[in-house]
C-alpha cells in the first residue's frame, strides 16, 4: 500500500470535484464526479455515495478504481489508483450520513479506497 503525501492530501482536500473512474466486470468504463472525496487516513480516501448507482455497482463487480484531482488552471493535482470497498454501516458511515443529512442529502453507502499507487503533478 502507498501512503498519501502531504501534496496529495492537499489536492484531495481542496480540488472539487474529483473524477473517479471504475469499470464493470466486463470492462465497461464509467467516470463520475465526486464532490465528497476526502482523506480518511494516510492510506485511504473516502467518498459518500449520494447518487452513484453505476459507480457502486462497478466497485461491487471490480474494486479497482482510479481518481484524479486536477486543478487545470494551475496544472497541479494527483492521481490515485486503488481498491474500493463499500461500507453501509459503522462509524465512518454514520459520520458521513449525519454530515450530509444536515444538507438534506441521503448517503446510501460510503466508499473507502485503499491507495495502491499515487502520482502528484
Amino acid at each position: 500500500m502507498t501512503k498519501l503525501t502531504n501534496e496529495a492530501k492537499k489536492a484531495v482536500g481542496e480540488i472539487r470535484p474529483a473524477l473517479l473512474a471504475t469499470a464493470s466486470r466486463t470492462g465497461k468504463p464509467n467516470v463520475s464526479a465526486k464532490g465528497s472525496l476526502r482523506v480518511f487516513d494516510d492510506d485511504h480516501v473516502v467518498f459518500a455515495d449520494i447518487a452513484s448507482p453505476r459507480t457502486v455497482g462497478n466497485i461491487r463487480e471490480n474494486p479497482q478504481v482510479a481518481v484524479i484531482c486536477l486543478d487545470a488552471a494551475a496544472r497541479k493535482g494527483c492521481r490515485i489508483w486503488g481498491k474500493g470497498s463499500i461500507l453501509n454501516s459503522g462509524e465512518l458511515f454514520d459520520q458521513l450520513t449525519a454530515e450530509y443529512a444536515e444538507k438534506n442529502m441521503e448517503v446510501k453507502n460510503v466508499v473507502k479506497v485503499a491507495v495502491e499507487e499515487l502520482e502528484t503533478f
